[in-house]
């Protein structure tokens, strides 16, 4: 269907493509991932025909359809949400609007009107109305939204509205930039379902490893110039790549080896007469070599400590016998709920039972209407939601309004901040004014981070990062002293993160003493993801708003929760020793067949191919081990 031959695309000196080839047939499920910069955006532009190759070609099949839902918020006219989800082209739009004209003025009976709704029959647009509210249902639409001007609702909604557009469009290719982003957690498990039955081919760019695991058959890696393909999904991408790059540097490594060894005889021998014909056949030997290329040493991780909050109270926050209801709907009635110094909560449940709501109360950001809220000794509360960015300054540049936040940090420091969320280079004189959505919200958690507070409330805070940036926010929150909890549809972000699970549901909350991994255990969910919105826990857990008790009581419910986390602890603890003791068999058996790979006198036996298999086996295996590690050594850190 889609054909790139030689693709070569450069910008000034820099080339970002060089001779790439790719062939993208019916039904393929294609993730295109690579680091900021890399070349995504221009690819697909290409594609697109936005832009041409400076050499080589982009093909389509004739008759092809091609969608593309871009990253940034498509303009809409004066169409209503409906209209807008069902302008699947040009010439059914414009029928549309002669059938509306020609019935506004009661011209339904002329010739005009016939011709017109006889080629909207046979374009289906009939079918495409019932189709399209279907899909905006799907996608979180109300019925009273069909009939709204579309200008009239947010960027996210209109968004969201043109993607309702492509799936009833259903192009033979589809080309999706972040189509994640504007999503809430419900609408993207229905878009992720809707996904799995698409008749066409995807071609999708996102920094969401759990929509890629599903998705993707295909990963397309752009790197320093060149594009790698790789079968299988994210996770499986991740395994491949490493091994690839082990096997690279070896080959590598045993030709230069052998082309020293080839140039010693040269030069050590050339000017003997009896070997000077030797000498230069090893040398002409080096010049027909197909040189492998040395390995591109892997981009750096930015490392960086972001300041510490000073230390609070063991009782970080508490709300006692909480009521809160919007009008007549009841969120809360009598809820209690207590954090401890040092736990780093996610809030789990179906969409409505109250996530946001607590999260609001907890930030005081929402007023209720009965109860008591009660910050512990030495609290310092932060809460990151989108309305932060509104708290920016226009006029600052982006270094400007970050040095601002904290006096104590050198402009390297805060610049290295920066770097991570991807401002580099110049991009930290751009001025606040001109920055999209996505990087006002970044800013906004850069300068958060940089002066946080002992208590950390969070909303989605991953959304508009890169997958660069979602591990540089890994890395400090793991490195963060203070308490947080927070709301994400990120797996990959809960399972680095979260040390306990609280799941709310019609007021219900049921507290899991134990990381993404334990909840999952024993809510027995069907996925990582749909866990996030199952609806009502296990009976035996669930715990509604607890009575008030008295102080003797509430210490000994409060040691048996100790004794609770002493017991996890020590049952985690256990099982990182056993991983770590396997993860270092691994590592030297790996050490030892990479030596053996990188000896020449091995290309000599008939085992080399052995020999690889099982380092690519052992170096899955380690992948496995240290990712098992990595979730384990978090759940430790319970309190």
């Amino acid at each position: 269907m889609l054909t790139l031959s030689g693709v070569t695309k450069a910008f000034a000196a820099r080339t970002l493509f060089e001779e790439v080839s790719l062939q993208v047939n019916y039904g393929d499920r294609i993730g295109l991932v690579g680091p900021n910069g890399a070349g995504k955006s221009t690819l697909l532009s290409l594609i697109l025909k936005q832009s041409v190759p400076d050499e080589g070609s982009v093909l389509f099949e004739k008759g092809v359809s091609l969608g593309y839902l871009p990253q940034e918020t498509s303009p809409c006219g004066d169409e209503t949400v409906l209209e807008l989800a069902t302008n699947t082209s040009p010439e059914i739009a414009e029928l549309r609007r002669t059938m509306k004209d020609c019935e506004s003025r009661g011209l339904d009976d002329t010739e005009e009107y016939h011709k017109a709704q006889g080629r909207f029959a046979e374009l289906d647009g009939f079918q495409q109305e019932p189709k399209a509210k279907r899909i905006l249902s799907g996608l979180a639409f109300r019925e009273k939204d069909f009939d709204r001007p579309a200008r009239e609702m947010s960027g996210g909604w209109v968004m969201r509205a043109h993607l309702a557009r492509l799936l009833v469009q259903e192009p033979d290719l589809l080309l999706l930039d972040e189509p994640t982003n504007h999503l809430d957690l419900e609408s993207l498990l229905w878009f992720q379902g809707y996904l799995l039955g698409y008749p066409g081919a995807i071609f999708m760019i996102s920094h969401d490893r759990e929509f890629l695991n599903r998705l993707s058959e295909t990963i397309l890696e752009i790197k320093h110039g060149h594009l790698h393909r790789y079968r299988g999904n994210y996770d499986e991408y991740l395994l491949q790549s490493a091994a690839r790059e082990e096997q690279h540097l070896a080959a590598y490594k045993n030709q230069q080896k052998e082309i020293q060894a080839l140039q010693e005889f040269a030069d050590r021998f050339r000017a003997k007469a009896s070997k000077a014909s030797q000498a230069q056949s090893k040398l002409k030997q080096i010049e027909r070599m197909e040189k492998i290329e040395a390995p591109v040493r892997a981009d750096k991780t930015i490392k960086f400590r972001f300041p510490q909050p000073p230390r609070s109270g063991l009782r970080v926050i508490s709300l006692e016998d909480v009521h809160q209801a919007y009008g007549e709907h009841v969120v809360y009635r009598g809820l209690n709920f207590e954090a401890e110094r040092g736990q780093r909560i996610v809030l789990v449940g179906p969409n409505g039972a109250g996530k946001s709501t607590l999260l609001k109360i907890l930030a005081e950001v929402v007023p209720f209407q009965k109860g008591k809220r009660e910050l512990g000794h030495n609290t310092k509360l932060g809460y990151y939601s989108q309305y932060r960015i509104d708290t920016l300054k226009a006029a600052r540049s982006v270094l400007e309004e970050a040095m601002g936040t904290q006096e104590n940090m050198s402009e390297q420091a805060v610049r290295s901040v920066l770097g991570s969320f991807l401002f580099r280079g110049d991009d930290v004189f751009k001025k606040v004014s001109v920055l999209s959505g996505g990087e006002k919200s970044r800013l906004a958690l850069v300068k958060f981070l940089l002066d946080p507070p002992n208590l950390l409330l969070m909303d989605e805070p991953t959304t508009h990062l890169d997958m660069a940036s979602i591990d540089a926010l890994v890395g400090a929150m793991k490195q963060f002293e203070g308490t947080l909890i927070f709301i994400s549809h990120d797996v990959y972000f809960i399972r680095a993160i979260a040390s306990k699970v609280l799941h709310i549901d019609a007021g219900k909350l049921t507290p899991y003493v134990g990381d993404y991994q334990y909840y999952l255990d024993k809510s027995k969910a069907g996925s990582e993801r749909s866990a996030l919105t199952a609806g009502q826990a296990p009976v035996e857990e669930a715990v509604m708003a607890k009575p008030k008790v008295n102080s003797k009581e509430q210490k000994r419910i409060e040691a048996g929760e100790r004794q609770v986390r002493s017991r996890e602890r020590k049952e985690h603890q256990e099982k990182v020793s056993r991983l770590e003791a396997e993860i270092l068999k691994c590592e030297e058996r790996q050490k030892e067949l990479t030596a053996q790979m990188e000896d020449p006198s091995t290309y000599a036996s008939a085992n080399v191919a052995g020999l690889n298999r099982e380092l690519l086996g052992v170096t899955e295996a380690l992948e496995a081990l240290n990712r098992e590690w990595e979730e384990l050594a978090g759940g430790c850190a319970v309190p």
